[in-house]
């Protein structure tokens, strides 16, 4: 999990610059600018940490421990990182923390759930591309340390087919032949067992299911026995999640775990 990566890296900058600006006129007024301090930062509640691993890019001229890492399972009232250093650096930089943690966390734990709830069966979760724009790395890098598999980075790096690419190429085996060109895997969307005959006749060997009902879902897996991989996304919530992968699918596919986690309450207290 490759926490420094150029974008993540930049992402910090754009974020420090946002809120720093010109300087923290509150600090460099309250706090002597010789002043040392250390602080820590606290679980408030049960979560699945993320993002634990920029705290010592964000303080970089400060000392910082990290307890724990991305990944790991914090109870409320359990420390996981310490910084120590100068008081007004921890001050200014303590909301640009915050606010990578707290979000982080909450894209991680909302994974976890997806993860726990089909836990037994052999069904793997996926992420989407339905992220915050300029932010897809870390928020994967969150999704991936809650135990969810990465699905596509970006349109670059597979082929999958929906919809509207069916229409603007005139049909099912029209578009699944002409992406043969391209020399990747190729994943079609089909809405209904029409679409999801005509690509199975066209030879398609990953099928995503999209907004399929459970029975519907579980008749589709049934039709499409090993000639296929199956994948099932729509309408996909932590009620119904263990329903779909109980149907057979080999994948379920989320977009809430990116747009719809909510932030997780993780303070930051200083010491003198």
């Amino acid at each position: 999990m490759d926490w420094h990566h150029p974008e993540i890296s930049d992402a910090i900058r754009r974020a420090l610059a946002e809120d720093v600006g010109s300087g923290d006129v509150t600090t460099e007024a309250c706090v002597a600018a010789g002043a040392m301090a250390k602080g820590y930062f606290l679980a408030r509640e049960p979560m699945t940490l993320a993002g634990v691993e920029l705290l010592p890019q964000i303080y970089a001229t400060e000392q910082t421990e990290l307890l724990l890492l991305s990944g790991a399972r914090a109870e409320a009232d359990l420390v996981f990182a310490r910084v120590n250093g100068n008081a007004r650096r921890l001050l200014t930089l303590e909301r640009t923390a915050l606010n990578f943690l707290q979000w982080l966390s909450g894209v991680a734990t909302l994974a976890r759930k997806f993860v726990d709830a089909v836990e037994g069966t052999r069904c793997e979760i996926l992420d989407t591309r339905k992220t915050t724009p300029g932010l897809r790395r870390l928020e994967k890098l969150a999704a991936r340390a809650g135990g969810v598999t990465n699905h596509r980075l970006g349109l670059f790096d597979a082929v999958l087919i929906k919809n509207n690419h069916i229409t603007a190429a005139g049909g099912v085996a029209r578009a699944l032949e002409n992406v043969k060109s391209a020399g990747l895997p190729a994943e079609i969307e089909v809405r209904s067992f029409v679409e999801l005959e005509q690509a199975l006749s066209a030879g398609a060997k990953h099928l995503l299911l999209d907004n399929f009902t459970p029975e519907d879902a579980r008749k589709a897996v049934g039709v499409i026995g090993a000639r296929a991989k199956v994948e099932i996304s729509g309408g996909i919530t932590l009620e119904n999640v263990r329903a779909y992968a109980e149907t057979g699918a080999d994948y379920i596919s989320s977009g809430a775990i990116t747009h719809s986690a909510r932030a997780m309450d993780i303070s930051f207290r200083l010491e003198p």
